[in-house]
């Protein structure tokens, strides 16, 4: 693949919730984890489910389909936590499950429609459309804002 290719696609890590596939870009992911203890951390906001101890580093964990306003369902073996990198700290992402990696060409990519899958429109990086496959990207920056993040900062376990 040459250099110009590369500069025309992005590449994502595709996960689900509900009956929607999403994805966030590779870059932004650290690593995809299966599902854990997580201790609750009182007074936080409804979509934070608490944190979990990752290899030393206390990251919070944030229920999507909370976040989304995606009725709960209970985990099962295929749900998974993807790690993600926003700004400049570690948050946790609970998921459906976590299906594969693809490459997006940059021109398949819309941008979003005002609400999709009752999500709003500032949460969404665009939409893709791929062969049958319809790919909601994540613009993480908005999902999680700077306030809420200034909030997950002040997490510590005692």
């Amino acid at each position: 693949m040459s250099e110009t290719n590369l500069m025309n696609e992005i590449k994502v890590i595709v996960f689900q919730l509900k009956d929607e596939e999403y994805g966030v870009e590779v870059h932004q992911v650290k690593s995809i984890e299966r599902m854990q203890h997580i201790t609750r951390v009182p007074r936080t906001t409804d979509f934070v489910k608490g944190v979990i101890n990752l290899r030393g580093v206390v990251t919070p964990i944030i229920e999507l389909r909370n976040r989304f306003g995606i009725e709960q369902i209970e985990t099962t073996d295929s749900t998974r936590i993807i790690i993600v990198a926003v700004g400049n700290m570690e948050v946790g992402l609970i998921v459906d499950a976590a299906n594969d990696v693809v490459d997006i060409p940059t021109d398949l990519v819309e941008p979003p429609p005002q609400v999709v899958g009752g999500i709003e429109a500032d949460y969404l990086r665009g939409v893709a459309k791929m062969e049958k496959r319809l790919l909601i990207l994540l613009n993480l920056d908005k999902v999680l804002n700077p306030k809420e993040l200034k909030e997950m900062k002040t997490f510590e376990v005692v």
